[in-house]
């Protein structure tokens, strides 16, 4: 067992300034739980989701996706322990989903079917004989499934299913925890963290009364240690892990405080930083007009549901921050989001949240320092066409990290024309063999074809990687409707490449995109410029591309230098162990640079029917 001192020691800095708030809170609501269902939704909860979904049709559409997929899942075969790889996770997740589903369901409806089969559920993963701790996220989501439902459900179950459920959460639980071997998340400060944090005070809640000193101990634990992620979100909300990773480390980070600030009421005084209230704004903003996410790093790129957007909205009182959600939620069937296992917990947040009237959010330029810079901009929140760009700084060595520093996506007319990756699935790299998770500069991470900068629509200097240890923020930003702009510092990214390199980003006039280098060189060498793309690429002129896609036209001009050759690159998996990327091409061009001299490179994307006769400005002057 690893003592609480020694959690203390090894965070201290961090922790002494939460300490006080911990210890009060902690005593205010463990002295006086209440009695099941205690978790998340207190009993008689279930009459104020009622009356919101009684009077908005919405709501009423998600609601009934969440009772239909629960009839669903009372058909499907009982889980069994299949492990992936090293990875129990998708099996922890879908008990999850369909614990989370079922309990609502029998909540709003007091129909036995749900009750009956979240019961054997549970009773099977408890049959398990581990929820293999050796990865301990797939422990943390299990436990945190059957914790919700032994709690929602607990004056339906049989007194023995009771007892096995209980014994589950403890022996396969929340004991693992406290092994050290196990328990490496608890001074982590990436999503782990958050989930196993989470899910191991989900336990202790549920099995509080038959474990107090255990259990309080483990809410304690969880309060200290949670404060360490939360630094991550500093100063400005932007999430280092990027969208997919916000939608894991954040959500179950809100699930944590929601159900503590449950019991211990709405002042409860959690260890939070400022940050972490403002990343609601980052997550909102990394959406598109098409309603694809900004995919840097280990993301995908189809944009999803995030419950915990209307826990931000509610603390904050500000549901401009649902525009998304919302917008979402309006045009698909409900049904489009039964796959998210944490979707009751919307309808529980989003309790008395009309989304009928959402208002508009006032700005249309987000920018985030921290860990992984971000810009992110657009010309509209109403209009499908409008143009957005998202410009990503920071540093290869963050967690889950691409060399994507300096690379930009790119969207008009309702198609992303400038795109990203994302990740490739970790057991199809795992299963080969491949070390995934070394981020030494020589790493076999950077032999992955969509993870380093060649890949990216950055540059690259005499075919080399960037460097893994540097580092580049937002150096300055402007959100004129004429010309919004941001633009980073890429010098310590490519080191002992180029003496120095800038970047901007800019939406001009409300119509176009400009991509801005200026760079000075150390030795001789080839600068590559590269734009990755889903269109189909027709070069036009000696320096003008066509590109079509959707039956919508961009062009993309290279204003500066006079002279190149524009070529494009095919994206065929180099290797065996990297995914497939069909209907994409890099498209762009080298040019040769002398020693010691400086140039710039000005890229124009400019959507059909636009003329542009403007000539773009040094970047030293995008602030005036």
């Amino acid at each position: 067992m690893k003592p609480i001192f020694l959690l203390r020691l090894l965070a201290l800095p961090l922790l002494l300034h939460f300490s006080l708030s911990a210890q009060t809170t902690g005593k205010d609501f463990m002295d006086n739980l209440p009695g099941h269902p205690r978790i998340l939704l207190l009993k008689g909860g279930e009459s104020g989701i009622k009356e919101t979904v009684a009077a908005d049709q919405t709501w009423k559409k998600l609601h009934g996706a969440v009772l239909e997929e629960s009839g669903k899942i009372t058909d499907l075969p009982l889980l069994q322990r299949i492990q992936t790889g090293r990875r129990l996770l998708s099996v922890s997740r879908e008990c999850l989903r369909r614990v989370f589903y079922l309990s609502y369901a029998y909540r709003m409806t007091g129909e036995e079917k749900y009750l009956r089969r979240a019961e054997k559920e549970m009773l099977a993963v408890a049959a398990f004989s581990d929820w293999n701790p050796s990865h301990f996220l797939d422990v943390a989501e299990m436990t945190m499934a059957v914790a919700i439902g032994y709690d929602w459900l607990h004056a339906g179950l049989p007194e023995a299913s009771r007892a096995t459920i209980r014994e589950a959460i403890l022996k396969k639980g929340i004991e693992p925890s406290l092994q050290d071997k196990n328990n490496g998340w608890l001074k982590a400060s990436h999503n782990w963290n958050q989930v196993c944090n989470a899910g191991m005070t989900y336990g202790a809640l549920a099995i509080f009364e038959d474990q107090p000193r255990l259990a309080r101990q483990i809410i304690s634990r969880s309060i200290e240690s949670i404060a360490l992620p939360t630094q991550d979100y500093a100063p400005d909300g932007a999430y280092p892990e990027g969208y997919g990773y916000w939608g894991y480390g954040t959500s179950f980070h809100v699930m944590f405080n929601s159900a503590i600030e449950k019991l211990a009421g709405a002042g409860a005084r959690l260890p939070e930083n400022p940050g972490f209230f403002k990343t609601a704004a980052y997550l909102q903003n990394m959406t598109g007009p098409s309603g694809n996410a900004f995919n840097y790093s280990d993301s995908g790129a189809d944009g999803e549901i995030q419950p915990a957007m209307f826990w931000f909205a509610k603390k904050g009182n500000d549901p401009s921050l649902l525009w998304v959600e919302r917008d979402r939620l309006v045009k698909e069937k409900g049904e489009a989001y039964t796959r998210e296992r944490l979707l009751p917990a919307a309808l529980v947040w989003g309790s008395g949240i009309s989304l009928a009237r959402i208002p508009e959010p006032a700005r249309k330029i987000w920018v985030g320092q921290g860990k992984n810079p971000v810009a992110l901009m657009r010309t509209s929140w109403t209009d499908p066409d409008a143009i957005y760009v998202g410009l990503k700084a920071g540093s290869p060595a963050v967690n889950h990290g691409h060399m994507d520093v300096g690379s930009f996506i790119m969207e008009a007319g309702g198609v992303r024309w400038a795109m990203d990756f994302g990740m490739q699935e970790y057991n199809s790299l795992e299963s080969k063999g491949i070390a995934l998770w070394g981020k030494d500069q020589d790493a076999q991470r950077w032999q992955i074809f969509r993870y380093n900068n060649l890949t990216h629509n950055t540059l690259t200097v005499n075919g080399a990687h960037q460097l893994v240890n540097g580092y580049a923020k937002i150096t300055s930003h402007g959100g004129k409707p004429g010309f919004m702009y941001a633009t980073t510092d890429l010098s310590e990214i490519y080191k002992g490449q180029l003496a120095s390199v800038r970047r901007g980003v800019a939406i001009a006039d409300g119509q176009y995109v400009v991509v801005k280098d200026e760079y000075r060189s150390a030795g001789a060498g080839t600068i590559r410029w590269t734009m990755l793309t889903p269109a189909e690429v027709r070069i036009t002129g000696k320096n003008e591309v066509e590109l079509t896609k959707d039956g919508k036209k961009l062009i993309m001009r290279v204003q500066q230098p006079g002279k190149i050759t524009l070529k494009t690159w095919s994206t065929d998996p180099p290797k065996d162990y990297d995914a497939p990327n069909p209907g994409t091409t890099l498209v762009g061009f080298e040019i040769s640079v002398p020693a010691n001299t400086g140039g710039e490179i000005t890229v124009l994307l400019i959507p059909e029917k636009v003329k542009v006769t403007k000539k773009v400005v040094s970047l030293q002057d995008w602030s005036k």
